[in-house]
């Protein structure tokens, strides 16, 4: 049953991961400007400022399809905290939120991070998925997590100074790797100092020893992490892996790493952790397709009107 679930997350997972000619780079600005939209989308609770939507469109909220009228848009929120990465070779995004209340000024603690992506030829949006934490998920607690990210510096790398794409994926997979094989933590760049945020916890004070070492998996023959989809963006020497943790029940999981001079230097994790299941509800949507996707503007109609404020 096991390899069963996980043959059914990979053609659910897999099926949006389009390979994109190295050669070719999307619109940053257009990147930006749709991920600018999704975050207006959250503070409204409505939909109708998202457009060019392409026909085969998907929405996933941890790791399960599902319609977005149904997902976390159902409520206007206040955003605390929102970072954002572009990836203009895989023409995707990357964006954490932080949220303690809705506009309403009432208690509505969550920590999203979400992918989107679009097709190289239209821009269209085909999938945002998303990692959805809130009270009860691991080591949750979205007022503590804010405190933490608001101290941290992920400005823009001076162009001389930033790593490639290939170093930071390497990062990422060696650290993602390191809970089924030992010599994976031999091939992460620690740095020193580094902090990881995981929920809520914080693993330094902020002094220039803190690590990034601390509360590392010593056993090293647990299920992988899996089924990782990535949205890089050197600009910033920052990476977004969203995976699922199968030794945690099949838990969505979302790690974001930025690099400074070729080491780690800060890590931030959205984990789902007693969440089994999920897997098992995965379907698997058509893959993209260039002749599916609409024109710029030709699609809003599917998502607007839909959510009430």
């Amino acid at each position: 049953m096991h390899y069963r679930l996980l043959g059914l997350c990979a053609a659910a997972l897999g099926a949006f991961l389009p390979t994109v000619a190295a050669q070719f780079e999307c619109n940053r600005t257009y990147l930006q400007s749709f991920a600018d939209n999704y975050v207006v989308s959250h503070e409204t609770g409505q939909l109708t400022n998202l457009d060019n939507i392409a026909d085969n469109f998907t929405y996933m909220e941890n790791n399960k399809t599902r319609e977005i009228t149904s997902g976390i848009f159902y409520n206007a929120l206040k955003i605390a905290h929102r970072h954002t990465i572009i990836d203009t070779v895989e023409c995707a995004s990357f964006t954490e939120l932080i949220i303690t209340h809705n506009v309403s000024g009432e208690p509505a603690p969550y920590v999203i991070g979400t992918q989107i992506r679009h097709s190289p030829g239209d821009l269209s949006c085909y999938l945002i998925d998303l990692i959805v934490s809130t009270t009860g998920s691991w080591l949750f607690n979205s007022t503590k997590t804010l405190e933490y990210a608001s101290k941290e510096n992920w400005t823009l790398i001076d162009e001389g100074k930033r790593d490639s794409r290939e170093s930071l994926q390497g990062a990422a997979d060696a650290y993602l790797s390191m809970w089924n094989n030992r010599s994976a933590i031999d091939a992460v760049p620690w740095g020193t100092p580094c902090d990881r945020l995981e929920g809520s916890v914080y693993t330094g004070p902020g002094l220039p020893t803190d690590s990034c070492k601390v509360g590392i998996p010593t056993n090293n023959n647990q299920a992988p992490n899996s089924h990782r989809r990535y949205v890089i963006d050197p600009t910033y020497g920052s990476i977004s892996v969203l995976c699922i943790f199968e030794h945690l029940s099949m838990a969505p999981d979302s790690h974001e790493f930025r690099l400074e001079n070729g080491k780690l230097r800060y890590i931030h994790t959205i984990t789902l952790a007693n969440s089994g299941g999920f897997g098992n509800e995965l379907t698997a949507p058509p893959p993209p397709a260039a002749s599916r996707h609409r024109k710029r503007g030709g699609a809003s109609s599917r998502l607007s009107g839909l959510i009430e404020s």
